[in-house]
């Protein structure tokens, strides 16, 4: 059954400390951060929300509870305000004001490369994110492909681990993903690819699978390795199965005639769009790779074409341009030409829009939500 899944984010910036860490480490002393979340509810039994307005509505409900935080100082309030402890003290609040069930999922970062994802009754995780600088080349792919050339990237790894239960600031968490990560660190930064052992196709699948057979033993609780080739496509794997996907953008215009003429939806306005496509597939043994990114971009153009610069409540079979729509409306286009997306999300401003799995209840866990 499909999972629809709105997505709000908002940001605030607070100091804490964190007196539980061992001696001598950095977070021990009064800091500061500028703190992001981001959470995922399902809304679509709300029968007061109406005309698209889901993603204005949670947003409201987001803004109002961190703003709480925002210019704080988190130990007055927080027993422990670590990652984890504000994500829980967040989430609590969250559930009264959206109702139970309703919050699938909250993810926090206190920094563009570390945070933690909770969801209900399953662990806790904590993610890290690492960059390093790389040349390859897909020695597999037909003649005339651009990546069959030695080219490079400024790759970015997620690591995504479960937390201990002793861990009630989430920072050790992060510790155990640095250590397990250096070594690594050390054989992937300013080097060729094809040269390393195992990586002589070195497809982001193949990497994503060469990582976690890597770290898995040294992470026991790791769930999940995610690999950003380039600003707009990437893989993630979780030790059974791959995913990938594909970043667009488009510019157009829509409106909710059936609003108030005062509400400022009503009128015609306009959006800069994230999209994300997001595609399952079995691993090809020969290219390695489970989709080529280049075939999704080529393949979706037809439907691209009549999103980008249009007024979206003009598409025929579309009765409004809300959000959850759209992504209903993108799904039934690509069904025939690109069977293998199992998920979409669609962001009208950023964080903030929702996410349609085609595979079943997703969460924001393992769907790689914009």
């Amino acid at each position: 059954m499909d999972a629809l899944l709105f997505t709000a984010a908002e940001t605030f910036h607070a100091a804490r400390r964190l007196a539980n860490l061992p001696a001598g480490h950095r977070a021990r002393a009064v800091h500061g951060h500028g703190f992001g979340v981001k959470i995922h509810a399902d809304l679509r039994e709300r029968g007061d929300l109406g005309a698209g307005t889901e993603t204005r509505a949670l947003g409201d409900v987001l803004r109002q509870a961190s703003a709480a935080l925002d210019y704080q100082d988190l130990n007055a309030f927080i027993a422990e305000p670590g990652d984890l402890g504000i994500a829980t003290w967040l989430g609590e609040r969250l559930v009264e004001s959206l109702h139970p069930g309703r919050l699938a999922a909250l993810g926090l970062n206190s920094t563009a490369w570390q945070g933690v994802t909770t969801v209900a009754e399953a662990p806790t995780r904590g993610w890290r994110r690492y960059r390093f600088e790389a040349a390859h080349r897909l020695p597999s792919v037909p003649e005339g492909h651009p990546c069959g050339r030695m080219h490079g990237h400024g790759f970015e790894v997620t690591l995504h681990a479960d937390l201990a239960p002793d861990d009630p600031t989430g920072l050790s968490g992060y510790d155990k993903l640095d250590a397990a990560w250096a070594p690594l660190a050390r054989q992937l930064h300013h080097s060729c690819l094809n040269l390393l052992s195992g990586l002589e196709n070195p497809t982001s699948e193949l990497l994503c699978l060469w990582l976690w057979q890597r770290l898995e033993p040294e992470l026991p609780g790791l769930r999940q390795v995610m690999v950003r080739e380039t600003r707009t496509a990437g893989c993630c794997y979780d030790g059974q199965r791959f995913r990938i996907w594909k970043d667009l953008f488009f510019e157009s215009a829509l409106r909710f005639g059936e609003l108030p003429e005062a509400d400022p939806w009503h009128g015609l306005h306009g959006h800069s769009y994230a999209l994300r496509l997001m595609l399952g597939a079995p691993l090809d043994e020969v290219l390695g790779w489970t989709v080529d990114f280049g075939d999704v971009k080529v393949l979706f153009k037809p439907v691209y074409a009549r999103l980008d610069h249009f007024d979206l409540s003009t598409l025929p079979g579309l009765q409004r341009p809300g959000v959850a729509e759209l992504l209903h409306w993108i799904a039934g286009q690509v069904a025939d030409v690109l069977p293998q997306i199992d998920g979409i999300a669609l962001n009208p401003t950023p964080g903030c829009g929702a996410s349609l799995s085609l595979a079943g209840a997703d969460h924001g866990l393992t769907l790689p939500a914009l």
